[in-house]
């Protein structure tokens, strides 16, 4: 007959478990009674001591006590196997039910084969296979067995069971099945008091709400509290978030991912990481910190976007989604750049808002407010850029020469994203540098004028419009001395400007 690698494996244990408990009690085994059977013969053709017991058979053993239909008891060996209708009773607390056993006195290891089953006060096993050491009250099946308890039910190919601490071992192929959720893993530690699961290698938990899955991490059934590490993460369908540990809060609705955390947006077509997350999904909003960035991914040119922390509310009534990147907010496109104390970004309508000194930067152009609105249309082209307060247009000529726009309220028109029309309204002023076909500069014309409209091509001014108390001179470089050459308010701050996505984190 051959053995499996377990079942070797279990007989050493046991087999160890019960010659340390003998020689630490300094106890010898004790005898096996037979306390009652209908019939009782003996047959020395199968052993010297058999005896065959039949009907209604009894024996007990310690504090255990054990029925069955018929058996074969070997006293001097202090063993009997037993046949039909198999009961074991330990102690009142622990039931077992078979159809075979075969029970040795001197380790007190019992092994049943055939529906058995096996009661204690939180939950039920069955399997076909058992081995059951009275001595330790352990139990072991290596060839599948289920576990039934008030709300849960567990499979596996092999089991061990300490029956005194209600701890359960797992290994191989092993199903948890809740209500709310089914568990899948390689190995499981589960406690039937406690009903907290914890699970190493391979685990994954799929609801109607959601899917986890990770390599180590503990699950608290009863109260619907985990945390998951190594390779963790969790997905809705719609968003994916990963992170080195993972913690959740199903009842409350809470979860918490710390170190390398990724959350994917796959209907936003973003992906955000940082190193602390948390998300309220009774609340509908997230929050991520430590070296968070933001990714808006685009057809070739994506978005990056970095802040002390980064917050996303889904408004379920309007169907709106909306990212907060507070304080020291920054990104990256390779089109256009910005800063911002604070920054909103508008998932409905791909509208970012700028608060709190804003700059942004666009080709060779750099454009100031005290409020700015960045309109972008699909594809995640820019659109038109709103500047709202003190705003300000500034694009560099060359060294100490800078084209310059201000007023009320401006509005920068892109094609292509490209800056093709400035519409300026209230308290215009207009100062730029008028070059020839070759270059060669002209003079310098100053505008003032409530509105004004002004067309750009190849980033150069092409012509104005002025509307409503228009005042305009061109005159000559010499004319104008250096200090007068920057209107009311100018500032050129390029240094701040990112020139690639890592540029986002320095402030």
């Amino acid at each position: 007959m051959k053995f499996s690698f377990f079942y070797i494996v279990f007989l050493v244990f046991t087999t160890v478990i019960a010659v340390e408990c003998f020689s630490q009690e300094s106890r010898r085994p004790t005898r096996v009674d037979l306390l009652r059977a209908d019939d009782m013969r003996f047959d020395r053709s199968i052993a010297p001591d058999a005896r065959r017991l039949i009907g209604d058979v009894k024996f007990r053993h310690e504090d255990a006590t054990m029925r069955c239909d018929s058996a074969w008891q070997f006293t001097v060996d202090n063993r009997f196997n037993a046949y039909g209708n198999v009961f074991i009773n330990v102690n009142d607390t622990v039931k077992i039910f078979g159809d075979k056993l075969y029970y040795n006195g001197n380790t007190r290891i019992a092994e049943l084969h055939g529906n058995v089953k096996m009661i204690d006060d939180q939950m039920t096993l069955t399997t076909q296979h058992l081995f059951y050491n009275l001595e330790t009250n352990t139990a072991n099946y290596i060839d599948g067995g289920k576990i039934v308890d008030v709300e849960n039910t567990l499979t596996s190919k092999w089991g061990f069971y300490y029956a005194d601490q209600k701890d359960f071992y797992f290994r191989d192929e092993v199903v948890l099945v809740n209500p709310q959720y089914v568990m899948n893993s390689d190995t499981l530690h589960y406690n039937t008091m406690t009903e907290v699961a914890y699970f190493f290698g391979p685990t994954t938990i799929v609801s109607d709400e959601n899917t986890i899955f990770c390599k180590n991490g503990w699950y608290d059934t009863r109260n619907d509290i985990a945390r998951f590490s190594r390779d963790a993460w969790f997905t809705n369908g719609e968003q994916y978030l990963s992170g080195d540990s993972l913690f959740y809060d199903r009842n409350r609705g809470y979860g918490k991912a710390i170190n390398n955390v990724l959350l994917k947006d796959s209907v936003q077509q973003t992906l955000v990481t940082g190193h602390f997350a948390e998300h309220f999904e009774h609340e509908f909003f997230s929050e991520v910190t430590q070296n968070a960035v933001l990714t808006v991914i685009g057809q070739g040119d994506s978005l990056f976007l970095h802040a002390d922390t980064l917050r996303s509310i889904h408004d379920e009534e309007n169907d709106k989604r909306l990212l907060f990147a507070y304080h020291k907010a920054k990104f990256f496109r390779k089109d256009i750049q910005g800063l911002s104390d604070s920054i909103v970004y508008n998932f409905s309508d791909s509208t970012i808002y700028l608060f709190n000194n804003p700059v942004l930067w666009s080709d060779n152009h750099q454009l100031t407010a005290n409020r700015i609105e960045l309109k972008t249309a699909e594809n995640n082209r820019v659109e038109s850029i709103h500047l709202f307060d003190a705003a300000f247009i500034v694009s560099k000529e060359d060294t100490t020469a800078f084209n310059q726009i201000r007023g009320r309220r401006i509005v920068g028109h892109f094609f292509e994203n490209e800056l093709r029309r400035i519409d300026v309204f209230g308290n215009g002023e207009a100062l730029y540098y008028v070059r020839d076909e070759n270059e060669h500069l002209i003079g310098i014309n100053k505008s003032l004028s409530s509105d004004m409209q002004i067309f750009l091509e190849d980033n150069a001014v092409s012509r104005i419009r002025l509307f409503t108390n228009a005042d305009a001179n061109l005159f000559p470089p010499e004319e104008i001395p250096m200090d007068e050459r920057f209107l009311q308010h100018f500032r050129w701050i390029t240094d701040k400007r990112p020139q690639r996505k890592e540029d986002i984190f320095q402030w």
